[in-house]
């Protein structure tokens, strides 16, 4: 009984939560569904009775919330992580309300290989982990009654399913579990369909698009997939359809009369015209929240609520990139979806917090890697101002036959599921650096031309063949040139560049083939850990790429990688990240966010602001160059109170294309003390930065990582907790590197190696929130230095 409860009370309580509130009446037909699940791997996956039946299972359940990893995995994953078979489980019930309702279960992904049962029943399988699928249990459902849902999951190598390579040779992980959320939709047979579910062409759901944006009144087109499943006749529905600014206040809005025979659907389209709209851009990013109602005479029966960002896009006559009608070159990089330990299971605070980092770091676009992203970190990036390009799964493989036909799927399915957000420019429906024959390419172009035939529909692949916009990685072309002299009239993204070419000497992209052909100490896979010299190559690595890729014909690029990832198939980190795995940025980090768009205007922008970071720790007699990362025009550098030199920008070879070249002192000597970096805008200091040399360690002191959102309860909610190892004075000893012990006071849990030694001053762990808000404590201690505590409130 309080099992059930709990589960009803889960979805009383509970308002789909992607969508924006307004105050436009909708009604809820999306419900979570994470709560009070059961979880069990390694076991017999013979269908039997005794799984449905709480009281004759014999099998050791453990109790979990989604989303959730199938295996907590150590921080560095030798060889490959776990592959196997688990089952999911949860016993609820369904409210007499849902009576007669078309109901159906939608998981926003789930690794890689699903056998969905209801009751006994077989209702659903799905094969592909990074995209939704729908299963219909309107038929099998026990309306009042106890309701057990069992799902079967594998994520073993599986040649038939993308990315389709085996785990020892990818170079990522795949995890398992049911790894994003869970809904159960219940809705009247006559409603707005579902654009998976529907599985029609260039239809289902919602699907927008636009005209004239620049003309000062853009016209907002919305089509709307209507579904009639009723068995017993024609029904006359009112379609309405309202257009909120962000302030919440109508600005546009519809209403049609319309006629949908029994058991069929209507795709009906509108056009709203927006006078003077707000564009959607990086520097802008603003959103209109959209709402489509269904009534059934006065009552609303339906509803669908996104936010949406009204912009055009395209290509010039030089084949560079234009947002608004005006040139926006593409300062990119890439991501991998994974944390430490946890896999894929991020909350959708952590997503939103992944892509804020990102923002902060200067960037401007993003090329997914390599694989559609979670729902909520696309909704971050519409919020914050992110570029993106959208990718099918697929790296290094291809086979025809089966995998071939759902590779094709997934340009589809991700179309219908991604279609809507401002911040998709393009769709890379190629899988990357595969040898894919012309028909697949072909096939894979026209799929998305048929799924957005209103335009704006580019498509991107690796190979310079059928797709619109051609994107290499630097180093599938050669030194000194590389892309420079692309002449083909196709626009060109660089979309990997800084690691392959500085790790493997331009040998080709085998991954494995080449892994010691360069000496550690230049390549760009730098741990933080390895030291400041270390970091400053890896950022020199970046700059030198960088700057020479804004030589050629490229609207943009995109650096590997933003955040150092598992590998797979290696005993190592993948430590090309500007950020580490932990998130913690290193010296590149600062190179890019000195690229940005400077906001000189606004000294409190939240990004892009003036900035100066000095990339030294100031505590080696042997490493006297000091280079500072700024966005001004001059950068005086000052030791313990004098001047040292006041200068412009570097202007050697590799900082000729830069927008804000750094600036490189060269110091005689060494002096422990104070270093200040003070960065000019004509006469006034805009931004400034400071090292001192860090004394005995001597206490820890924390930090959490927050990045733009509050710690949630009841979501399984994942944030960093750092411990700076410091001196008296409170200063990071860099090179401290003591064993740290995490403690918990509250509920939730720590995550993680725990005991950890500390890299380059700072030990890590990983706080999930549980269920209640309130208050925890965090406290870290290490042998002979003064314990450290952290409060976080959780919401």
């Amino acid at each position: 009984m309080n099992r059930s409860f709990l589960a009803l009370l889960s979805l009383l309580i509970f308002s789909w939560g992607c969508t924006p509130s307004s105050e436009v009446e909708t009604v809820q037909t999306h419900f979570d569904f994470n709560k009070n699940w059961e979880f069990v791997k390694d076991m017999d996956t013979t269908i039997t009775p005794s799984l449905f039946d709480l009281a004759s299972s014999n099998l050791n359940w453990k109790s979990i919330r989604l989303p959730h990893t199938a295996n907590i995995e150590p921080l560095v994953i030798e060889d490959q992580q776990w592959q196997g078979d688990s089952f999911y489980r949860k016993f609820f019930r369904v409210e007499p309300e849902h009576e007669g309702k078309h109901l159906s279960l939608k998981f926003e992904g789930a690794m890689h290989e699903a056998w969905v049962y209801l009751n006994g029943k077989q209702v659903g399988y799905h094969a592909g982990g990074y995209l939704p699928f729908v299963v219909d249990i309107t038929d099998q459902v026990s309306i009042g009654g106890e309701n057990t849902l069992l799902v079967r999951l594998n994520n073993e190598d599986n040649p038939e399913i993308p990315p389709g390579k085996p785990m020892a040779t990818l170079d990522f992980n795949y995890y398992g579990g049911i790894y994003r959320d869970v809904y159960l939709v219940a809705k009247d047979p006559l409603h707005i369909s579902d654009p998976i579910a529907a599985n029609r062409k260039a239809a289902g759901g919602v699907y927008v698009w636009y005209e004239d944006v620049l003309s000062g009144e853009a016209k907002v087109n919305v089509q709307i997939d209507v579904e009639n499943g009723r068995a017993t006749k024609e029904d006359d529905v009112r379609l309405s359809l309202v257009l909120s600014n962000a302030e919440g206040k109508s600005v546009g809005s519809t209403v049609s009369d319309l006629s949908i025979p029994a058991e069929s659907n209507r795709i009906h389209t509108e056009k709203i015209a927006v006078k003077n709209p707000e564009l959607w851009s990086p520097d802008h990013p603003y959103l209109y929240t959209l709402t489509a109602q269904l009534y059934d005479g006065t009552k609303l029966i339906d509803s669908w609520q996104q936010r949406i960002g009204i912009r055009t896009f395209g290509f010039d006559e030089e084949n560079q990139f234009t947002l608004n009608g005006e040139r926006l070159y593409l300062r990119g990089t890439n991501r991998h979806q994974d944390y430490p330990y946890i896999g894929y299971a991020l909350s959708n605070e952590a997503q939103y917090r992944d892509a804020y980092k990102t923002k902060e770091a200067g960037f401007n676009f993003i090329r997914i890697a390599h694989y559609p992203p979670d729902p909520a970190f696309l909704e971050a990036a519409d919020e914050l101002g992110l570029l993106f390009m959208d990718a099918i799964p697929g790296w290094q493989f291809y086979q025809d036959g089966i995998f071939a036909e759902r590779a094709l799927n997934d340009v589809r399915t991700m179309i219908r599921r991604d279609r809507n957000h401002p911040s998709i420019v393009f769709w890379e429906a190629s899988l990357n650096e595969s040898g894919m024959p012309d028909s697949f390419m072909d096939q894979a172009h026209s799929a998305v031309k048929e799924e957005l035939p209103y335009g704006q529909n580019y498509t991107s692949g690796w190979r310079d063949y059928a797709y619109d916009i051609f994107i290499p990685a630097r180093q599938h072309s050669r030194p000194p040139g590389y892309w420079s002299g692309y002449e083909k009239d196709k626009p060109l993204f660089i979309a990997e560049y800084g690691d392959w070419e500085y790790y493997a000497h331009n040998a080709g992209f085998n991954q494995t083939a080449f892994e010691d052909l360069t000496e550690d100490e230049r390549n760009s896979r730098q741990l933080r850990g390895f030291g400041q010299k270390r970091l400053a190559q890896q950022a020199l690595n970046f700059q030198e790429a960088h700057n020479s890729n804004l030589k050629g014909p490229s609207f943009g690029d995109a650096n590997w990688v933003m955040y150092d990832y598992n590998r797979g198939y290696a005993d190592n980190l993948e430590a090309s990240g500007i950020s580490d795995i932990f998130r913690i940025p290193k010296f590149t980090f600062y190179f890019y966010q000195s690229q940005g768009d400077k906001n000189l205007d606004e000294a409190e922008a939240e990004f892009n602001g003036p900035m100066a970071y000095i990339a030294n720790y100031w505590n080696d007699p042997d490493y006297t160059t000091v280079k500072v990362y700024s966005n001004a025009e001059e950068v005086a550098l000052i030791l313990n109170g004098e001047e040292i030199a006041r200068q412009g920008p570097d202007t050697d070879r590799i900082s000729s294309e830069l927008k804000h070249p750094p600036f490189t002192f060269e110091l005689d000597e060494f002096t422990p003390g104070t270093l200040r970096a003070e960065a000019y805008i004509g006469e006034e200091v805009v931004a400034s930065d400071e090292r001192i040399t860090p004394k005995e360690p001597a206490q820890i002191e924390m930090a959490v990582d927050l990045s733009g959102k509050k710690i949630q309860s009841g979501e399984n909610d994942v944030v960093f907790v750092y411990a700076h190892i410091t001196d008296s004075d409170g200063n990071t000893v860099w090179d401290a590197d003591q064993e740290v012990e995490f403690t918990l006071e509250g509920e939730g849990e720590l995550i993680g190696q725990n005991p950890i030694q500390a890299e380059a001053g700072i030990a890590t762990v990983l706080f999930r929130a549980g269920e209640q808000a309130g208050k925890v404590v965090i406290r870290a201690a290490a042998e002979g230095l003064e314990v450290g505590s952290i409060e976080l409130k959780v919401e």
